[in-house]
């Protein structure tokens, strides 16, 4: 790999959970799938192929800056997890099947020409399809 590739990690609360609807939502692969497989329920990655798409880390599990203290900040304020997918028709039938809240429905983006829609992610976390 050359350049630079984007990894976010967010906290969760259900690391399993968020990797069954992440994996749904995205048609990516989980590395775990069990709470054995996960770090005893602590951390996995989704991939796409051989690229990590997104991190998962359990709330106040481990001593990690940023990753503890839930009771004391607003999940994901002022950030949007931004995916481009390629087929955005499929994907809004998965956001159905998981019954995702929808804050913006599918929409034309004049800016960038392509179709977008807004979902809030179990945790809270503000999710923006594209494609």
């Amino acid at each position: 790999m050359t350049g630079i590739q984007a990894q976010p990690l967010i906290a969760v609360e259900n690391v399993v959970l968020s990797s069954n609807w992440y994996s749904t939502l995205l048609s990516a692969q989980p590395l775990g799938k069990s709470v054995e497989d996960t770090h005893g329920g602590t951390y996995n990655r989704l991939m796409d192929g051989d690229r990590v798409i997104l991190q998962l880390h359990s709330w106040d599990d481990e001593d990690h800056p940023n990753l503890a203290g839930r009771e004391k900040a607003t999940v994901g304020h002022g950030m949007l997890l931004w995916f481009e997918v390629e087929d955005f028709r499929m994907t809004l039938q998965r956001i159905e099947l998981l019954d995702a809240e929808i804050l913006k429905p599918a929409a034309q983006n004049p800016s960038s020409g392509l179709k977008e829609i807004w979902i809030r992610d179990p945790d809270g976390y503000v999710i923006v399809i594209a494609g």
